[in-house]
């Protein structure tokens, strides 16, 4: 659905939230008793039509209606921060900064979001008490079952499921329907004029279009939107969501998580923490270059082929702790007791310490700080006929530490078993992105890393 679906979420989007935001301004000007002057004026206009913009692009109602309330307060900051962000810059450019009170700006920057959020949430509370939008779904099945599951967990979408029409027999129903049969198909026209449902929901297969033909004309004479459930969830989703090729509808079902707004984020994120990482420790790191060129004869930084984003091949860095750098059709793991380990190389490998050039890679735009690890080619070529799906770890830039590190499967993979769990974690990883999983990764990681988990 889009927002237009909740009128009183399209009002606030479009005129109410830049309502709020120049009365802020009004009311922060007033309160440290400072006069309300032209350039004030001027503020509030540029302010109404940036903020729209912004939060039209943002859209930080969308997890608003799903009920995800912290990825909305997190988006009504990432935007207001992009408003002011545009505001400083036109100010500076235009010579108008001056003209206001830092101390007006400051509480009005600080105030806002805060008050954005509230009124959303007032609003959520008042929409509960009052009557949802009646709904019933067409087809008793595991999709529309999940709809109705999902309409329930949800609130804030504001929507009453009445029951389900189906023209089959009960012992055809799938487990967990909740709600009752009202009836079948032939019966929809007349329940939905007699009730004056608001909402149908049409979750029937390909094969069932001249039905689906007939019951759309027969609502051709009530006021009823008619949405159509895509059975979709017979597949793997990963990322799913709608999109647009050239005004025509499309449904991704395996998609990146890092599009839009959240590859900005992740890039973003990415870039900070390994420049501040490698401001850090760049001492450390000469200390170990100079260990290893004076402890074992070859170069201070092993590369090697590893596979990147969308599956390219991309040139990842360690310091080099083996007296070998296989890069062949054939790479073997390093093992508990290998020999091939250096004196030096044994402690940066327990230590991760080996890892620490791949903030370089981080920095090219070839890693990320968090992701599924890089395989060697030849550990890819070989897996990627084993597992299925392996290569769909592939959808995101690999990283320094993932989510199947952190869950036990570092290090070594000696079994088939071990590599499909880790896969399925990496997997997880793409489907539930979030910053603050990131950030959790990151953590864990220095925790796993002190206690030399599974690493040799």
């Amino acid at each position: 659905m889009t927002v237009n679906d909740i009128p009183l979420v399209s009002f606030f989007q479009r005129v109410v939230d830049p309502m709020i935001i120049m009365g802020m301004l009004y009311v922060c000007t007033i309160g440290f008793g400072q006069p309300f002057t032209g350039y004030s004026l001027v503020l509030m206009i540029l302010v109404f039509f940036i903020s729209a913009q912004v939060y039209d692009v943002i859209d930080p109602y969308h997890a608003w209606r799903s009920g995800r309330m912290l990825a909305f307060m997190r988006d009504v900051v990432f935007g207001w921060g992009v408003v002011v962000t545009l505001l400083v810059l036109v100010g500076y450019s235009s010579g108008m900064l001056h003209n206001f009170d830092p101390s007006v700006m400051a509480l009005w920057f600080c105030v806002t979001p805060v008050v954005l959020v509230l009124s959303h949430m007032a609003v959520l509370l008042m929409e509960q008490k009052s009557t949802m939008r009646s709904v019933v779904i067409v087809g008793a099945n595991p999709v529309s079952v999940k709809f109705a599951a999902t309409i329930e967990q949800h609130p804030n979408l504001f929507m009453r499921v009445d029951g389900y029409f189906d023209d089959r027999g009960e012992d055809r129903h799938p487990a967990g329907v909740k709600h009752p049969m009202l009836g079948s198909m032939s019966n929809i026209a007349a329940y939905v004029r007699q009730h004056q449902i608001k909402m149908i929901f049409i979750s029937q297969p390909i094969s069932a279009q001249p039905r689906i033909r007939k019951l759309l004309e027969e609502l051709e004479d009530t006021t009823a939107s008619v949405y159509f459930l895509p059975d979709i969830y017979v597949f793997d989703l990963m990322q799913a969501r709608f999109a647009s090729v050239g005004g025509m509808p499309v449904v991704a079902i395996r998609e990146s998580p890092f599009t839009g707004l959240n590859s900005l984020i992740k890039r973003i994120s990415d870039i900070v923490l390994a420049s501040l990482i490698q401001i850090l420790l760049t001492p450390i790191m000469l200390s170990i270059a100079l260990a290893i060129k004076l402890t074992s004869p070859g170069p201070v930084i092993f590369r090697q082929r590893r596979y990147g984003l969308n599956g390219e091949e991309i040139i990842v860095y360690k310091f080099r702790s083996m007296t070998v750098a296989e890069d062949g059709a054939k790479v073997v793991q390093a093992t508990k007791g290998d020999q091939r380990v250096t004196r030096i190389g044994g402690f940066l490998r327990r230590s991760s310490l080996d890892e620490l050039p791949q903030f370089i890679n981080v920095l090219q735009g070839r890693m990320s700080i968090v992701g599924p690890r890089p395989h060697a080619v030849a550990h890819n070529e070989q897996y990627r006929k084993l597992i299925k799906g392996y290569m769909l770890r592939h959808k995101v830039k690999p990283g320094i530490t993932g989510w199947a590190q952190v869950n036990g499967l570092r290090g070594e993979t000696e079994t088939l078993d071990k590599m499909e769990a880790r896969i399925q974690f990496d997997l997880d990883y793409l489907r539930n992105w979030s910053l603050w999983l990131d950030i959790w990764i990151i953590l864990r990681t220095v925790q796993v890393v002190l206690k030399r988990e599974n690493a040799h």
